[in-house]
């Protein structure tokens, strides 16, 4: 189960033990919030995408989107959005629970820079009801494989 890996990954620091697993579905923005408490704007959502036939992940804000043309800039390519079977194949977690938490080994993390006016944010740990808490230097710290932080989103 892909909130083992997580939680796997996690006791490498020490945060195993700070993952919250709710009663209720956390497999959406707005659902995540409501199960965590906070405002849905927290809610560090992880967009999956190919570039270059590799996958890579980005952890933006739950009220952001990818722009097109920023996405486009930062990459070189169209964004192009993993599909179900693709997530779970190439990134090792299922859609509702994608986190950069015990990734397969390659996929690439980058952290948008909508993350950065919030203190604390609250990504997803590998189920569709699972999420941390976590500070930005821990988010940036516990990210399997980051890479950079960039700018490509938009508000919605």
């Amino acid at each position: 189960m892909a909130i083992e890996k997580a939680r796997e990954y996690l006791k490498k620091f020490g945060a195993d033990g700070r993952i919250l697993e709710f009663p209720q579905s956390s497999a959406t923005v707005e659902l995540a919030a409501k199960a965590a408490g906070t405002e849905p704007c927290r809610i560090a959502k992880s967009l999956t995408f190919l570039v270059d036939d590799a996958a890579i992940m980005i952890v933006t804000a739950g009220d952001m989107k990818v722009d097109n043309q920023k996405f486009k800039q930062q990459f070189a390519t169209k964004a192009k959005m993993l599909t179900p079977e693709q997530v779970d194949n190439m990134i090792g977690h299922s859609i509702g629970g994608v986190c950069p938490f015990g990734v397969n080994d390659g996929v690439k993390v980058y952290l948008d820079s909508s993350l950065k006016r919030f203190e604390t944010v609250f990504p997803a740990c590998g189920s569709s009801n699972s999420a941390i808490e976590l500070k930005l230097d821990e988010l940036e710290k516990f990210a399997q494989n980051f890479t950079a932080w960039i700018d490509v989103c938009k508000s919605m």
